[in-house]
Parts: structure tokens; C-alpha cells; sequence
């Protein structure tokens, strides 16, 4: 059977073979093959920037969508979509199509909902099934919890899995969802052992980290303690040995996972990491440390470094000295930044600055860890003049900026940037800067935000206690 898109496309082809044509003639026939509005949706998403987050609830047997534009800073913008909704009721065998043509609509789903009241009240739902359209999705309390059980029971596909989650963690950095939600719906994923769902899970657990660290340091240990055991099974089910027939997803996600728990201040995996470590240095031909896991052992021995403690990072610069391995020593580099000793560190970023590091490898080595942050923008501008003649030229040098000032989350902070780069700004800087100044307002607003939840400290504790005696 011939195909809506081609019966469209063989008309437009037809109608305009010998004119110059518009994007809109295509739309329009498009329009009229399908019926649809197509040329009024196409312009509600080519004439605006940005896209949409979809808030929906259920109401009795209904399901209520509104939308607003989805703005990282948290404002609220004018934009409005005509937005092709696809969502699935308790299984992918009910999947729905609606078209959202205004701010707000609904959707009677009596005949998709089973009749009885307890389903209603329990089954879940799913939009932007396998997460083919271009928005955002916000679920009230109700149809999230509904989700996480979804999630537990192992009902939802890994797509959906991944976009759930993702589209939580951007509405959580947006400030339009609390970060208790958003560790609550994390727990749903401590069987989870897909590679792209715990790759992007763990970026968002150093995010986190990042930003409560400025908000609330004094959970900080609690909420170390939760990622700890949020990657327990699948820490526990790769191991630290790779096995026969494993995917190249699972000897990469190994890495990670292991590197995470390091960070994280996870005792048994810093001292395994630790002895294979030692076992490397005395032969470089040691089966216990293969490349796939060297990055995990080389931040255990970078978060045990201090001025104190200091045989096993000089035994990792020898490393880098000793080997011809681009792969090596960009390893190397990506580690030696976790030190959470401010004096290392900066040890560290003067070595960046050496001749023993080429210039295209002296980014990998910038993003310090929390403890380090203050240091590198004193460093940063104490060497800002070498920096820029070095790598002025190129496109590296807005690393330096973003790796550097981004972290912060304070206005004066901001103004403090603003302030050092008001007359060293150029051309090939400009556009960094100003996306690094914005970064810091929206993360000071974050903090505020994240201060003024009230029940964080007992959802924190209670997600620590809960793990600790589980």
C-alpha cells in the first residue's frame, strides 16, 4: 500500500516540478493528502525556538495535558506548540495518539482504562512513548509514583526507562520539580543494568553532588551513601574482572560504575582499587588492571591523595611519563583532577600547564572536583594571560572557561567573572563566557530553591537509613 508520506511528496513533486518553490508548499500538500493541520504545526515549531514540557494528571477518567515552554532557567517563556502526543496506558498494546492543539486539552480514556476503579487509580501512564517526539513530560505526583512501580516491575522499555528519568532530572534543574522527587524516582532504578540508563543515571548522580554541595553540604555524606547502594547490584553483577561473552556496553559500563563508587567514597572499591593499583605499578603486565578498569583504580588512589599522602599519585605521573599510550595518558589526565586535596590540585593544574602535557590533552584535565573549585579560578586567572597566548587561537581555550566557571553557584560569583573578564573578553571567548556567566545564575537559583525544601533532610536520611539497615 502506497504510504501517506509518499502520496504526499508525489503530489508535491507533481504540483511544483517546474516552480521554484517555499517550505510551506510542502506543508501544505502534506496538509492535503493527511487531513491534518500540518502547515499550522510545522510553523508553531520552526518559527519559535526552544520546545515544550507536557504537564499532565489524571481526572477521574481523564487525562488533562498542559504545556508551557521548557526553559532551563526556570522562567517561564510565551512559547506554544501544536504538539503530536504519543502516550500508552499500562501496557504498549494500548499506545494512543493525540494531537495537542491549544495550551491545555484532555483526553478521554474510558475504553482504554479498564472499568473497574481500582485500575484507574493504579494503572500507568506513559507520553512520548519510546521517546520519539520533541518535548518534555511532567507527571503529576500521582501518575510519577504509578511509573516508579512501573519502572520496579520491569514494565516499562529501556527508552522509556531512559526518558522518564531524563526528563525528571531536566525538570528537577529547571526548578520545576523538587529534588526529593527526583531521589525518590531514583530508587527505582537500583535493578537497572542497561547501559545507557546507569551511563546517564551516574552523570546526574556528579551533578547532584555538585549542586548540593553548594546547597546543602551537610547532606553530602547521606546522599554519597544512597549512590553508593543505588549501584550496588550492578556494581556487584559487572564485578571488577571481565567475563566471557560480555557486550562492549558492559565492559564500558564496568568502568564507569566502578570509577562512580570510587568518588563516591566507597570503601571496598577504593581499597580493591587501590591493591590492583599496586599490583599494576610493580608490573605493568599484571592481568589485574586491563585498560577497561585503570581509570577506576586511578581515581581510588586520587581521592586517597593529599600533600600527606602522596607515593601513590607520583607513582601515577610516572605512569603517564613512562608510557607512549595517547589512551594512557588521557586516562591519567581525566583522573588526577579527582583529588579532593585543594594543594594537589593545584599541583595538578600547574602540571596541565607543563611541557610534559600537549597542549590538545591539557583540557582533560580540568574538571576538579568540588574541594578544588576555588583554587582553579585563582589559578585560572593567575595564568590567564599564558593561557590565552597558548590557546587563544583555537577552540580549547573555552574549556578552560567552562570546566572552570561553570561550577560555580553564587551571584557574586558571577559578578566576580564578569568583573575579571570585563576587559580580557574576546571574539572566540565571548559566547562562552556569556553561557558560563548564565550557567552560574541558574545554578545560584538552583541552590535557593534546593535550600527551601523542607522535607530533603528526612527524605535524605531516610534514603541513607534505608540502605544502611536494608
Amino acid at each position: 500500500m502506497t504510504s501517506f508520506n509518499q502520496l504526499s511528496l508525489a503530489a508535491y513533486i507533481k504540483k511544483y516540478a517546474c516552480l521554484n518553490t517555499k517550505t510551506e508548499d510542502l506543508w501544505i500538500a502534506l496538509e492535503e493528502v493527511s487531513g491534518q493541520p500540518v502547515n499550522k504545526l510545522m510553523n508553531s515549531w520552526t518559527s519559535q525556538q526552544g520546545y515544550p514540557v507536557i504537564s499532565v494528571k489524571v481526572n477521574g477518567g481523564t487525562l488533562e495535558f498542559d504545556q508551557s515552554q521548557f526553559l532551563t532557567s526556570g522562567a517561564h517563556g510565551d512559547g506554544q506548540w501544536i504538539v503530536p502526543l504519543t502516550l500508552c496506558v499500562g501496557s504498549y498494546e494500548s499506545s494512543q495518539s493525540y494531537l495537542l492543539e491549544e495550551k491545555s486539552g484532555w483526553l478521554d480514556m474510558e475504553g482504554v482504562l479498564d472499568s473497574t476503579a481500582a485500575d484507574r487509580n493504579s494503572t500507568w501512564v506513559k507520553l512520548n512513548v519510546y521517546q520519539t517526539g520533541f518535548y518534555r513530560v511532567k507527571y503529576d505526583d500521582d501518575l510519577a509514583g504509578r511509573l516508579r512501580h512501573a519502572i520496579q516491575r520491569k514494565e516499562l522499555s529501556v527508552a522509556d526507562r531512559f526518558g522518564f528519568l531524563d526528563d525528571s532530572f531536566a525538570l528537577c534543574m529547571a526548578r520545576q520539580l523538587p529534588l526529593t522527587s527526583l531521589l525518590t524516582l531514583m530508587v527505582a532504578y537500583e535493578e537497572e543494568f542497561e547501559f545507557n540508563v546507569l551511563s546517564n543515571l551516574l552523570d546526574m548522580c556528579y551533578k547532584i553532588l555538585r549542586i548540593v554541595a553548594d546547597a546543602k553540604p551537610e547532606l553530602l555524606d547521606s546522599i554519597k551513601i544512597f549512590f553508593i547502594k543505588l549501584f550496588q547490584q550492578s556494581s556487584e553483577k559487572l564485578g571488577w574482572d571481565p567475563k566471557e561473552g560480555e557486550s562492549h556496553s558492559e565492559a564500558l559500563l564496568r568502568g564507569e560504575i566502578l570509577s562512580a563508587l570510587a568518588f563516591f567514597g566507597h570503601d571496598a572499591t577504593c581499597k580493591e582499587g587501590w591493591r590492583r593499583f599496586q599490583a599494576f605499578v610493580e608490573d605493568k603486565s599484571n592481568p589485574l588492571l586491563p585498560p577497561d578498569i585503570r581509570r577506576s583504580a586511578y581515581v581510588a588512589v586520587m581521592r586517597k591523595t593529599s600533600v600527606s599522602n602522596r607515593e601513590d599519585y607520583e607513582s601515577l605521573l610516572n605512569i603517564y611519563r613512562e608510557t607512549d599510550l595517547s589512551e594512557e595518558r588521557a586516562r591519567i589526565l581525566g583522573s588526577l583532577p579527582s583529588c579532593p586535596d585543594p594543594d594537589i590540585v593545584l599541583e595538578v593544574l600547574n602540571f596541565l600547564l607543563s611541557r610534559e602535557v600537549r597542549n590538545q590533552d591539557a583540557v582533560l584535565g580540568l574538571g576538579v572536583c568540588q574541594e578544588g573549585r576555588e583554587v582553579a579560578w585563582k589559578w585560572l586567572k593567575d595564568n590567564w594571560e599564558y593561557i590565552s597566548e597558548t590557546w587563544g587561537t583555537g577552540c580549547l581555550i573555552t574549556d578552560f572557561i567552562s570546566d572552570i566557571v561553570s561550577p560555580f553557584a553564587s551571584i557574586a560569583a558571577a559578578k566576580e567573572v564578569e568583573e575579571f573578564f570585563a576587559t580580557r573578553t574576546t571574539a572566540n571567548i565571548a559566547r562562552t563566557l556569556n553561557q558560563s556567566i548564565e550557567r552560574i545564575h541558574i545554578n545560584a537559583e538552583l541552590v535557593k530553591s534546593i535550600q527551601c525544601e523542607n522535607d530533603l533532610e528526612n527524605t535524605v536520611a531516610a534514603l541513607a537509613q534505608r540502605y544502611c539497615h536494608g
